[in-house]
């Protein structure tokens, strides 16, 4: 046997002379060096097709086949698919040709509902929906059969994150991902092998913080409310411009509008049981700042930063979660005249509305066989971690976010996503260079990873069985943040429940409109 490879050119010669003998043809003559058959061609659709959906898009369409999508704004699906026809230079970008051309023969449909019902020639799903659809979509994809990608957060809620990890145990040829892309990067394996390799010793705290919402969407403001502002209220220290007066002026000035043409208000509210008014300051992309769709900082950046922590130090789930943040936004909630009177609810109240600017939360993590308790900090909204003493002073801590691993022997520090870690004291990196790569490389892109998982080719880098411990995690300083200030959280991973505040476990899950529960 040959490993010589037969060209089209002799492929046909070789045919004229066997003329209407039979011939076994390699796969790869017939299409050319490259060629991909159509066997091997894995049909994709998208749900939420906007934003990070078009990314995904953008890197499957190379090879794959996009055979429809599901938006609630055609629009706006329309314009990010035209911004990636030219590059940063304006000169044109061949990916975004060909998703151009792909996206423009895909079928589409304004409910997603409809399209898993009515489009048989689906694969993969990838989900890139605001929050708090990714759990409802990929449940009713899952349930039909498709491998899904799932953008981060997983879920909405912690019972969200518990029915897709069981969903996907119950359904082990499911290929499923979490859009969390640093989990297949380089970096993230150095982590790894770093830090279970004792390169700085035991680890006993951890440091985890990111710049968003700062810059990014707003958060810790009012709820759009229609007609004029409220008059000034009276004031025992002669001026009326409290907080919440100038929160009532803020509200009011931010007005109301009318649901645009083209965008299928109804259904982008999906599972969201309060009737909610349609407002420009939701959508697109500022919807992750306010509690009816999205889970702030945590939700959008904690997927790619507590990542590295929880994956290499083994954590499991927290024993304690503590909060504390500015402000939240809120919507006012008039005295019920019917309430007994003294009550908070006789007197009217202020509900929130959009997480607040900034947070910190902290978790307690038990020990996991010989590794000691591990105390995990997270900051956002401009807040740093404090600096620790073996840092060098010229080392900056980087506003867009990253992670410092406290360890007996030194620190290890990495940007999001994974990149660039690097050690300190500086004479631990000799100690690193001789750590063997345990972890293996992933030499392609985390959607062509789930695309090769999907083949059989290798596995997925992030699955719901991780990811979903992993979401979990950062939704309990959601959980924490929601059940008040100044106070701790006792969970109870096994049995998903907090003990010590029974308030505290309406958190977990939510309420749904009628036909949307998960």
């Amino acid at each position: 046997m040959t490993d010589k490879k037969v060209t089209r050119r002799e492929f046909v010669a070789d045919a004229g002379k066997i003329g209407l003998g039979v011939m076994i043809v390699p796969r790869h003559v017939l299409g050319g060096v490259g060629f991909q058959a159509p066997s091997d061609t894995m049909n994709f659709a998208v749900i939420g097709f906007g934003g990070m959906g078009s990314e995904n898009a953008l890197e499957l369409a190379k090879t794959e086949n996009l055979v429809a999508f599901a938006d609630v704004d055609f629009g706006y699906s329309e314009s990010k698919v035209a911004e990636k026809l030219k590059d940063n230079e304006k000169k044109d970008r061949p990916e975004g040709v060909t998703l151009k051309q792909k996206f423009d023969k895909a079928k589409r449909y304004s409910d997603f509902r409809e399209m898993l019902d009515k489009q048989k020639d689906i694969d993969g799903v990838v989900i890139a929906t605001p929050d708090h659809l990714h759990a409802v979509a990929a449940k009713a994809a899952m349930q039909r059969g498709k491998h899904v990608y799932v953008q981060k957060p997983l879920t909405y809620s912690v019972h969200e994150a518990r029915v897709l990890r069981d969903m996907a145990r119950a359904n082990p040829k499911i290929v499923t991902q979490m859009g969390n892309q640093g989990h297949s990067s380089e970096g993230a394996r150095l982590i790894n092998e770093w830090i279970q390799a004792g390169i700085i010793g035991p680890v006993r705290e951890v440091h985890v913080w990111t710049n968003r919402p700062v810059v990014y969407w707003p958060q810790g403001v009012p709820r759009p409310a229609a007609g004029p502002p409220p008059p000034a209220p009276p004031s025992p220290f002669g001026n009326p411009y409290s907080f919440r007066y100038v929160n009532q002026l803020l509200a009011s000035a931010l007005g109301s509008y009318p649901v645009p043409p083209g965008l299928h208000w109804d259904l982008y509210v999906g599972p969201v049981a309060e009737d909610l008014p349609y407002h420009p300051i939701y959508h697109p992309f500022n919807w992750r700042g306010w509690i009816n769709f999205g889970v702030g900082a945590l939700g959008d950046m904690g997927a790619h930063l507590i990542d590295h922590p929880f994956w290499a130090l083994g954590l499991t789930y927290p024993t304690s979660i503590e909060a504390t943040s500015t402000q939240w936004g809120t919507m006012p909630i008039p005295p019920d005249p019917k309430a007994a009177a003294g009550t908070r609810e006789s007197r009217g109240s202020n509900r929130p509305v959009s997480y607040p600017v900034a947070t910190a939360v902290h978790y307690q993590f038990p020990a996991r066989g010989a590794q000691p308790p591990v105390k995990l900090n997270w900051y956002d909204g401009g807040l740093y971690p404090p600096r620790p003493d073996l840092l060098p002073d010229d080392v900056t801590l980087k506003s867009e976010g990253g992670v410092i691993f406290m360890g007996d022997k030194g620190i290890l520090m990495n940007d999001t996503y994974g990149s660039n870690p690097r050690l300190f004291p500086e004479s631990l990196i000799e100690d690193a260079a001789l750590v063997p790569k345990t972890y293996a490389r992933i030499p392609w892109s985390h959607e062509m990873n789930w695309v090769k998982a999907i083949k059989g080719e290798t596995k997925a880098s992030s699955p719901l069985e991780y990811a979903a411990q992993l979401t979990e995690t950062m939704l309990l300083g959601i959980v924490a943040l929601r059940t008040g200030q100044g106070r701790k959280i006792l969970y109870d991973g096994a049995n998903m429940r907090v003990t010590n505040i029974d308030d505290a476990n309406q958190y977990l899950t939510r309420e749904y409109r009628a036909g949307w529960a998960v």
